[in-house]
């Protein structure tokens, strides 16, 4: 039986961030330049005691978390109550599967997570009131997405266009980011409901773009620029800028290639650093947040080739980073899901004003 935690929910103390730039032996190599970022940043423990979180959402201001293990989705309150509202039946914990990304919209809670015949999409309409959250029956959105041990990818987001963003991996299988006809190694594109929209890039298809790896991050920026953080495999990985119908090489080309036809990366990391998952645009900066690089990276958008660093090495491995509701991003950290070093008060969630 996966581990149940109790789950603490309070603010800290505002400790100034403590900040180092970027800047390797690899930087000639790398498109990546130092910036300074902010002196200004703040930050606050928000919650501790989370167990394998991955993905954060908010319903009417209200946080909401999903463990990828347990499979549940917890009621976060300001108040000082953490409570589960619900657990998504079918979710199983196996190597990188789980329960990952969820997303809200229209009173809607969807869900991503790998079950018995691969990964599938779910939505359930949320009842109740805040501190006595629950979700209602579940609606299949989208199942069939290609699952494995590794590479599940499994972010979901809304676009200003009001459609549902899926990122998919290869699931170990490295060929199929290559082919259309198969949803993994993909970015996906669809209504509300699941179907497919009628502008979509490839008739007959929800793929938006392919040739991914294993995509855990994606956001937008003021004007509809769709940005994705990918995993490579030994050499690179990446920052991508999302075309419709965009063929971004895997496994043909890992990084910046030069080649005809795959879509270079903006910027590479060398997994030892990044690793990158969730990733979230305020205030003109893209915020990276990465798993074995244990940093949260800053890109400006008027200069994607630069970047900048923070809370390197200090609260290990993060998961997630995304925009609440006070303008302020929100960072989740990862350390309880085997391959971190968990403190006592792992997982966490922290907060970190932008200006």
């Amino acid at each position: 039986m996966p581990r149940k935690r109790p789950v603490v929910w309070f603010l800290a103390i505002v400790i100034p961030a403590l900040v180092s730039c970027s800047g390797s032996g690899e930087a000639e190599t790398e498109v990546s330049s130092p910036i300074s970022p902010s002196e200004t940043n703040v930050r606050e423990v928000l919650a501790t005691g989370l167990d394998v979180p991955w993905s954060i959402a908010f319903h009417e201001g209200i946080p909401l978390v999903s463990e990828r293990d347990s499979a549940r989705i917890l009621e976060l309150d300001a108040g000082g109550i953490a409570r589960e509202a619900g657990t998504i039946e079918g979710a199983g914990g196996r190597g990188e599967g789980g329960l990952l990304g969820i997303a809200v919209q229209d009173g809607y809670l969807y869900t991503y997570f790998t079950g018995d015949g691969g990964n599938r999409i779910e939505r359930r309409s949320i009842t109740g009131e805040p501190g006595s959250l629950a979700l209602d029956e579940a609606e299949t959105i989208l199942d069939g997405i290609p699952a494995g041990p590794v590479h599940n990818g499994g972010r979901l987001a809304f676009g200003p266009d009001g459609m549902l963003y899926a990122a998919t991996g290869d699931a170990g299988s490295r060929d199929s980011a290559q082919d259309r006809e198969s949803l993994a190694g993909k970015i996906l594109r669809m209504n509300p409901d699941g179907t497919e929209p009628e502008d979509n890039p490839f008739p007959g298809t929800l793929v938006y773009s392919y040739g991914h790896r294993n995509t855990q991050g994606i956001a937008w920026d003021n004007d509809g620029v769709l940005y994705a953080s990918e995993f490579g495999q030994n050499t690179w990985d990446e920052l991508n800028v999302i075309e419709a119908g965009g063929n971004y090489g895997w496994p043909e080309v890992e990084g910046i290639a030069g080649e005809e036809g795959f879509i270079d990366p903006v910027q590479q990391w060398t997994p030892g650093e990044a690793s990158p998952s969730g990733i979230a645009v305020a205030d003109g900066t893209l915020y990276i947040a990465n798993l074995r690089g244990e940093r949260l990276r800053q890109v400006p958008l008027d200069d994607l080739g630069a970047s900048a660093e923070q809370l390197a090495g200090e609260y290990g491995r993060l998961r997630d980073v995304v925009n609440a509701p006070d303008g302020s991003v929100w960072i989740l950290t990862n350390n309880t899901d085997g391959r971190g070093r968990p403190g006592q008060d792992d997982d966490r969630i922290l907060r970190l004003e932008t200006d």
